[in-house]
């Protein structure tokens, strides 16, 4: 991995002499844009490459919906986001990071983004979304379907038992159970409940690489570079078997699917391959240098693991609204299928490596259900409760709790699941009751971590990203002591940068 990232340093390095000022042989700084697309905001960060400092960040807060989410009453599973926020933030964060940090757009040399996922996103001929079109304004159905989504349940179990009868290697490389938070299941779905958007739609794209084919000006939904990490570990891509499912069991699922692969993509790349370069359109927009690198798109955590300095025996744990595992061994590494994960895929977090993926469909999101809304508490309530928390000892509340608020991503890949508090009385807190639930997501990281193991991944250090694991020292103790195992917290955006040029 380190021989990658000095390998990346040096293409870096070559990149700062450019354009009319190489020709003039002087040398200027040279800086780096990170765009970070999360569940309820997307920040940018600009960098310094050449001493990795932070030289200013930016947040812009999603709109649409209730933060950022547009819900449906009726449906509780439901959650999806409108493309047109995704946009707008772009423009905004960038613009504001330069006027912020005075730093003169031209010196930029490089974009990456990261995103949720799977967040695919309904799309014409052109890639436009579906959503910004007037005829489809308001349709739920027409907007992107975030990762959180989980309406898709039914057709998550169809394809988990037609695949394990048809084509069990297809699932086995994805914990041999498909999930409602993927790529099948939601297009299947939108097929089913909204056949009118699903007809409408030229192609589906993840916001992983929709943002990067934005940013390079690719109207042709057949022309994006397609990452690896979403195609590998959302939508039972692998070169193994040719790519996507064949048409043959897309058909066992809706000849309209099958229709429908011929219109996605035929080919997903690692890290080492850029999604293009930054066309003329958004470079005016932004202020920045036309035909700069922008880097493959791929999910927070692929990339966030990167930068945490995730290698063979590293286990590098994200904790944010819900929370992510990954794991890398050498492509020849004596690894096989692990029930209950997220996938073993080639190169999807590191070029000549399997990346290892696992999760908790929700942590920081339990915590903030618990604060908010039954609480009707703020970030002040947060402080308050974790201070008064963390004079307990461990099990002296006799709550104990289940992390299943958003049904079970690993081992169990259930959506159905629901959260359970047992063992309060009259008496209980609610600093109690916010430790018993930190406990709880605690031993279903555990759990992971136990999985992974018992399968031959081997776990050294559990290194630890995402602002929860930055500001919350009582979660990062309790932690150690359920999981048995030393925690490190860092920061990943700083060597993110650098791998994504």
């Amino acid at each position: 991995m380190l021989e990658w990232i000095v390998k990346v340093y040096g293409i870096a390095v070559q990149m700062l002499y450019n354009g009319t000022v190489g020709r003039q042989g002087v040398w200027y700084m040279a800086y780096s844009l990170g765009i970070d697309y999360g569940t309820n905001s997307v920040r940018a960060l600009l960098v310094d490459c050449d001493s990795g400092a932070e030289l200013a960040s930016a947040v812009f807060n999603y709109p649409s919906g209730n933060q950022g989410i547009l819900l449906d009453a009726r449906d509780p599973h439901l959650a999806r986001q409108h493309p047109g926020d995704y946009l707008a933030g772009l423009e905004w964060t960038v613009k504001t990071v330069l006027e912020k940090s005075g730093v003169p757009g031209q010196s930029v040399i490089g974009i990456g983004v990261d995103t949720t996922g799977s967040s695919p996103i309904p799309v014409n001929r052109t890639n436009e979304p579906l959503a910004l079109l007037p005829e489809w304004q308001g349709n739920l159905s027409a907007q992107c379907w975030l990762w959180k989504d989980h309406t898709s349940a039914e057709e998550a179990l169809a394809i988990t038992r037609l695949a394990r009868q048809h084509r069990p290697h297809f699932v086995a490389k994805c914990g041999n159970t498909y999930s409602s938070e993927w790529f099948w299941s939601k297009l299947w779905h939108c097929r089913k409940t909204a056949p009118e958007v699903f007809a409408a739609a030229w192609s589906w794209v993840e916001l992983a690489d929709f943002i990067p084919a934005v940013l390079c000006g690719i109207k042709d939904p057949l022309q994006i570079r397609r990452g690896i990490c979403a195609a590998g570990h959302k939508a039972l891509y692998s070169d193994e078997w040719g790519g996507l499912p064949d048409k043959e069991f897309l058909a066992l699922l809706d000849p309209e699917l099958a229709q429908l692969r011929d219109r996605l993509y035929a080919k997903a790349y690692d890290a080492s391959t850029p999604a293009g370069q930054l066309c003329t359109d958004w470079a005016a927009k932004l202020g920045l240098r036309s035909g700069i690198p922008v880097a493959i798109g791929a999910f927070d955590v692929h990339y966030g693991a990167i930068g945490c300095g995730v290698d063979t025996g590293v286990l590098v744990k994200a904790i944010g609204t819900s929370a992510c595992d990954c794991g890398v061994v050498p492509l020849d590494a004596n690894v096989g299928d692990i029930p209950g994960i997220c996938g073993v895929v080639p190169g999807a977090i590191l070029p000549g490596y399997l990346g290892i993926e696992a999760g908790q469909s929700a942590v920081g999101d339990i915590f903030k259900w618990f604060v908010e809304y039954v609480c009707k508490g703020d970030a002040a309530t947060h402080g308050a409760l974790t201070a008064e928390a963390a004079e307990l000892r461990p099990g002296q509340s006799g709550l104990l709790a289940l992390d299943w608020n958003n049904g079970n991503r690993t081992v169990l890949v259930d959506p159905y699941l629901s959260g359970l508090l047992v063992g309060q009385t009259l008496h209980t807190s609610q600093a109690e009751i916010y430790r018993a639930l930190i406990e709880g997501t605690a031993f279903g990281a555990r759990i992971i971590i136990e999985r992974l193991k018992s399968y031959g991944v081997p776990i050294q250090r559990v290194v630890c990203c995402g602002g929860i694991a930055e500001k919350n020292p009582m979660l990062m103790q309790i932690y150690a002591d359920v999981t048995g195992c030393s925690l490190e917290s860092r920061n990943p955006r700083r060597l993110v940068l650098w791998v994504l040029l």
